[in-house]
C-alpha cells in the first residue's frame, strides 16, 4: 500500500468517527393521556411502552401511550436549557 492510500484511509476513518460522535437525534415525547411534554435524545422501546431520560428533569420516564416527534437541536436546547 502506498503512503497516500494509507493516509487517505486514516483520514476517512477519523472523519466518519467524528461525524458519528457529533450527530444526535432529539425527540419531543408527548404523554397522550396527560398532554405533558418531555424532551430526550434516546428512546428505549419495550413492548408498547417507551422509556427515556427527560432532558429537563433528568428523571427516567416510562410511558405506555405516547406520541414521539423528532425535533431539531435548537428546539431541544430551547426547551431544556441545554447548550
Amino acid at each position: 500500500m502506498s503512503v497516500r492510500f494509507r493516509f487517505a484511509a486514516i483520514v476517512f476513518t477519523v472523519m466518519q468517527l467524528g461525524l458519528a460522535g457529533c450527530s444526535s437525534t432529539y425527540y419531543l415525547v408527548k404523554d397522550a393521556e396527560s398532554g405533558r411534554e418531555y424532551y430526550t435524545t434516546r428512546l428505549q422501546h419495550s413492548g408498547d411502552a417507551i422509556t427515556f431520560k427527560d432532558g429537563k428533569t433528568r428523571s427516567t420516564v416510562t410511558l405506555q401511550n405516547s406520541e414521539v416527534t423528532e425535533i431539531t437541536r435548537d428546539q431541544y436546547g430551547a426547551s431544556t436549557g441545554a447548550r
